[in-house]
């Protein structure tokens, strides 16, 4: 019964399309004034200067933590263990094709002509010959599975992170970061598809795709909760290094530590062929 009450609840938020697109640009707005607004107490000591806005952080983590533990994590449990791992890979495949035009359009913005070009390649055929994106097809042509967005567009051209962000119910991101947020929603089918055919049609694939991005997430969150003393520290760290990796193709450079090994902040030091 509860979980029908939610589900009736995120039905009807879907169905006013408009209205989420508004109040998702007014809350990145908002996210991003909070981020650049300077901080009266940026001499303290005791403030992280990666992390000025903490507080609101950790508080924003403790929310979405909670929301997952006691509303998502049953529902992803039970899809864990009755779905098959075959069609947990193809739904996977489904989704990743539905948002792959945003890693072929900032390929693209970043200057990988080759790499954009086999990226659109790759998404037109597992479109067709996939079957929609359930079978990559692509990969056993060799055509291999990129990851970019917006974020790292902007890490190539040369914008510096901001200040640490842990969105509700959306995760760790930066002032740089979230503006991926509305650009990774235009470019993904499945929102001119809810346009096209119907909140109903797509408000249950909406769904269906947040349960199995969390469902990929079970084992790095069990990691997260066995070894980290603080979570919260744990994730911000984490998805720090992890964006550094991703908006330098995996091969950061080597000196990036080596002036000032213990700062606070390393992403904000200028070194390589980008300005992080």
């Amino acid at each position: 019964m509860l979980r029908t009450g939610i589900l009736n609840k995120i039905l009807l938020c879907i169905n006013r399309k408009k209205s989420i697109v508004i109040m998702l640009f007014i809350g990145i707005t908002l996210l991003q004034g909070c981020a650049s607004t300077p901080n009266p107490n940026r001499d303290d000591p005791n403030l992280d200067p990666v992390d000025p806005h903490e507080k609101f952080n950790r508080a924003s983590y403790d929310f979405t933590d909670k929301v997952d533990r006691e509303i998502f994590m049953p529902v992803v449990n039970a899809y864990i263990d009755y779905v098959p791992d075959a069609a947990q890979l193809s739904i996977g495949n489904f989704y990743d094709n539905l948002g792959y035009p945003n890693v072929a359009l900032n390929a693209l913005l970043q200057g990988k002509v080759k790499q954009g070009a086999e990226d659109t390649l790759r998404f037109a055929i597992n479109s067709t010959i996939g079957l929609f994106g359930l079978f990559d097809m692509a990969t056993h042509m060799g055509l291999k599975k990129n990851d970019e967005d917006f974020g790292q567009t902007l890490g190539v051209w040369g914008v510096k992170p901001g200040s640490y962000l842990f969105i509700p119910l959306i995760g760790p991101s930066n002032q740089r970061d979230v503006s991926n947020i509305p650009v990774g929603l235009f470019t993904n089918v499945l929102f001119y598809a809810g346009l096209a055919v119907g909140t109903y049609f797509a408000a249950p694939l909406t769904i269906l795709g947040a349960i199995d991005k969390r469902a990929r997430l079970v084992g790095p969150m069990r990691i997260r909760d066995e070894a980290a003393i603080d979570p919260y520290l744990f994730v911000r760290e984490a998805s720090m290094q992890q964006r550094q990796y991703l908006i330098y193709d995996g091969n950061p450079p080597l000196n990036l530590y080596d002036d000032e090994p213990f700062q606070d902040n390393p992403f904000e030091k200028d070194s390589g062929k980008n300005k992080l």
